[in-house]
Order: structure tokens, then sequence, then C-alpha cells
């Protein structure tokens, strides 16, 4: 990870992005409708992660983005550089009616391998490193229970130690700093069927979509 003084300077401004989810035409930035809440993870490829999320019952809208670094509004050849120290993200905008935080965790364990440090399969970097980033003191317990939860799940399996980052964000519904990516990027496997996806899971059965 790039220190802070160390990182590409970015911009003032933000770079061109949709404001409508280019499959069911609702907003994928803020504001939301009453009732919505909203998950961060980083969990490698933001394509294949986006797609896992707006297949998701519940999920109202879903983006994909930057963030948990310190390049101000970057490009996506800038995050791949390794030099913004930033994420690769996805954003999940869900009914609180017909879904929960837990629902989202349980998807967010169960498609990709969090014991891999700063990569997810073939896809080497910081940007690809697992995270979640919660924007509430519930949302930080309940993702805190969910990665104990599963480093069991996963220890009996014979898998390692989980490397998953928790960090605090702000409320995306605040217009927190979710960095959203380039129009080509946005729901990029909708647009492109046949595009790369390198993302896996564990095959190990998350049980927080329970205790939650």
């Amino acid at each position: 990870m790039p220190s802070a003084d160390k990182a590409l300077p970015g911009r003032a401004e933000a770079i061109p992005s949709p404001d409508l989810h280019h499959i069911t035409g609702n907003r994928i930035k803020p504001p939301f409708p009453e009732g919505m809440d909203c998950a961060v993870f980083g969990m490698g490829c933001f394509w294949g992660a986006e797609r896992k999320f707006w297949q998701t019952p519940g999920v109202w809208a879903t983006a994909v983005g930057y963030g948990a670094g310190f390049t101000p509004n970057p490009t996506y050849q800038e995050v791949c550089t390794g030099l913004t120290g930033h994420n690769e993200l996805v954003l999940a905008v869900f009914d609180t009616s017909s879904a929960t935080y837990g629902d989202m965790l349980k998807v967010f364990w169960e498609n990709h391998d969090p014991t891999q440090g700063m990569r997810q399969g073939n896809d080497v970097g910081t940007q690809y490193r697992s995270g979640i980033y919660v924007n509430s003191p519930q949302q930080r317990s309940l993702a805190e229970v969910s990665l104990k939860e599963f480093q069991a799940a996963l220890s009996a399996a014979g898998h390692g130690k989980i490397t998953t980052e928790i960090k605090d964000f702000v409320d995306e519904t605040a217009g927190g700093p979710f960095f959203y990516a380039e129009e080509a990027h946005q729901q990029y496997l909708a647009k492109n069927p046949h595009g790369y996806c390198g993302l896996g899971g564990t095959g190990v059965t998350c049980p927080v979509g329970v205790t939650a």
C-alpha cells in the first residue's frame, strides 16, 4: 500500500459516470428512496462482484467504484497502478423491507476467497483486497460477528486465515467517499455477457444469513 504522501494526486472534479442503472433504470447515486440502506464491499474484480449483488433479491441498485485509499476522484488506469491506495468496490443499495445487511454479508463471504490478501485468484494488486466498509456501528458489529463465524467455518473446512479489512466508511446516502467508476465499468457484465470474471468462492457456506 502506498502512503498518503506518495499516492497519486488525483483531481478535484468527479470523473463522468452515469446516474442510472443499466439494467433496472434505478438511481445508482444518492438520493435513494426511503427505506434503502447501502452496503459497500471489496472482493476482487468489481465486474463480477457487482453482478452477484444485482442478482440478489431485495437489492434495488448496484454500482462499482473506488475507495478506501487516498487519491481523490481516481481513474481506472490510476487505480490499476497501485499508487492510489484504493480498492475496487461494489455498492449495493438494498430495500430494508425485503433484505438485510446480513443477506449482503452472506453474498460477500460466499462469493470470493477472503484469505488471499492483496489478490483474488489471478487478479493481483492492492485494488483486489477483501474489505467490508461499514456506515454505522450496527453494520460494524454485524461485520465483525460474521467474520468470526465465517472464519470458524473456513477453518473447519481446512482454509487459512481471513485477511478481510473492516473499515468505517461514510454513509453513501450522505454522498460519502465512494468514487464512482467510469460508465464502461458500471454493470459491465450485463453490457458484455461474455466478459472476464475471475470471481470465485471457497465453497464454504456462511452462517451469517441466519444468525444476523
